[in-house]
């Protein structure tokens, strides 16, 4: 790929293996990107869109001219421009020249490529020459040396993911945190426990909303769990993992440098061949994401149960008001939050069927598949974040109880007769049970009216510490 001529003021002609092309003269990218710009319409998301990607893809570049120039591979004036190109990148310049699509198809080649040329167009301006000149400095044989597509895209699919996934982590905690504070708020407001989405025993709120912030805090352990699998990386593989190509301590160098300029924990995959063709790091990853949304997405239908009505459902809590629910029932509000949080989790879901048939579709020695995978990925993590920090601000933080209603179903329920049956027995429990079903009354009237305990006893049994917790039977 080399400048054949400078056309005019707007374009400039570039040569690749299919014959010559004209580029924007404005552009930072070259010919391979304005051809992959043709050949993959189909998100309408350009990288760019990820910038955590973008960023990661400057970094392996830094990195790379850096072990280079440092092993007699690259002339220092040309590493000391790569990398102050990179530098500029990472602090957000130039992003807006990432415009390949993310789904592609070469396996990433065209994202490696639109990395290359941007960088290398760049540096050649911070040399004094012009955009294109490739002679002086070229985005194969300096700003790619000693790369492949098939170690930088998945490292820096690996980078983004990472970071990702940190974002992720803050959100969850502080969900985790705000259904603590609920829990404590809540903490003395017993209610009827319910399975089967029929009345069960006794329990507290809290420990209703306890329990939502224990299923997060085992996700949050879960999720950190798998992130060290997407540390392990593959730079310095190059084509297949044999390193073709590369300085014996390329490999070893240039991860002290990645993790010097990233600030991530990265190792070196102790066998390149493997790390280059297996995707199983996403396939774990994208399962402990699946976990997360399935398990939020039961916290939220939970919350929509509990806050049903408001006179006709269950309504035991009151879920904030954020919009207008309907354009034809005046006064009616419906738990939007919750229920876009619920549709984000079926997408999370189904992005992890696209990877896992992505991750099995590689062959041989390489996986040609990792653009879908890092699509499905990043729509999983930024959704999965955006959709946690909602639910937190626009929903739990603003829960009311509605102790009244709380008050009456548990006032009409005959779930009590269950902390009476160590004391009347199960058969007189039973008929206490029928008789309430019946009649309409109180468990609390039935059993005092037939003599089976003091008014005393039954309120030292009914109290709320004796039904929502272990305890040994009164004598």
């Amino acid at each position: 790929m080399s400048i054949v001529s400078i056309d005019s003021d707007n374009t400039r002609s570039e040569h690749d293996l299919l014959g010559n092309r004209d580029v924007p003269f404005q552009a930072y990218y070259g010919v391979h990107t304005l051809r992959a710009i043709e050949n993959f319409p189909i998100t309408g998301l350009p990288i760019s869109h990820y910038p955590d990607l973008v960023r990661a893809l400057a970094e392996i570049k830094i990195a790379a001219a850096l072990t280079n120039q440092e092993l007699g591979m690259l002339d220092a004036k040309k590493c000391e421009a790569i990398v102050a190109a990179g530098k500029e990148i990472l602090q957000g310049n130039l992003h807006e020249q990432f415009v390949v699509d993310l789904i592609q198809g070469g396996a990433g080649t065209s994202t490696n490529m639109n990395a290359n040329e941007v960088i290398a167009n760049r540096a050649l301006e911070l040399l004094g020459h012009k955009r294109g000149q490739y002679q002086f400095l070229h985005p194969n044989e300096d700003v790619n040396m000693s790369q492949s597509t098939n170690d930088v895209y998945p490292t820096s699919l690996k980078l983004a993911t990472y970071r990702g996934c940190q974002r992720l982590l803050t959100r969850m905690i502080s969900l985790q945190e705000a259904f603590e504070l609920k829990a404590e708020e809540f903490k003395d407001i017993i209610k009827v426990g319910r399975t089967q989405l029929q009345d069960a025993v006794p329990m507290t709120l809290g420990q209703e909303f306890r329990t939502y912030a224990v299923m997060l805090g085992e996700d949050v352990l879960r999720l950190r769990e798998a992130l060290p699998l997407i540390c392990e990386i593959n730079l310095g593989a190059t084509a297949i993992g044999t390193g073709i190509n590369t300085h014996p301590d390329y490999a070893r160098k240039v991860r002290q440098h990645l993790v010097s300029i990233a600030g991530l924990p990265l190792e070196t995959a102790p066998n390149l061949i493997e790390a280059t063709q297996d995707c199983g790091a996403f396939v774990q990853l994208s399962g402990v994401l699946k976990r997360i949304a399935v398990k939020i997405s039961k916290i939220c239908h939970d919350l929509r149960l509990l806050s049903s009505g408001p006179r006709a459902g269950i309504g035991e809590i009151n879920l904030p008001a954020v919009q207008a629910g309907s354009s034809i029932m005046p006064g009616k509000v419906n738990p939007v939050i919750p229920e876009v949080v619920n549709q984000v989790a079926y997408e999370v879901i189904g992005n992890d069927v696209t990877i896992s048939f992505a991750a099995e579709a590689g062959q041989l020695q390489l996986n040609a598949f990792e653009p879908v995978i890092a699509y499905s990925m990043f729509r999983s993590v930024t959704h999965l974040t955006n959709a946690f920090n909602t639910l937190e601000h626009k929903c739990v933080r603003g829960i009311t109880a509605n102790e009244s209603r709380i008050k009456e179903l548990f006032d009409r329920s005959i779930v009590l007769v269950t902390a009476l049956n160590p004391y009347i027995g199960y058969q007189h429990a039973t008929e206490v049970a029928q008789e309430a079903l019946v009649t309409g009354k109180r468990v609390y009237d039935i059993v005092l009216e037939r003599g089976l305990l003091t008014a005393e006893k039954l309120d030292d049994i009914l109290k709320p510490e004796s039904m929502t917790m272990p305890r040994l039977p009164l004598r």
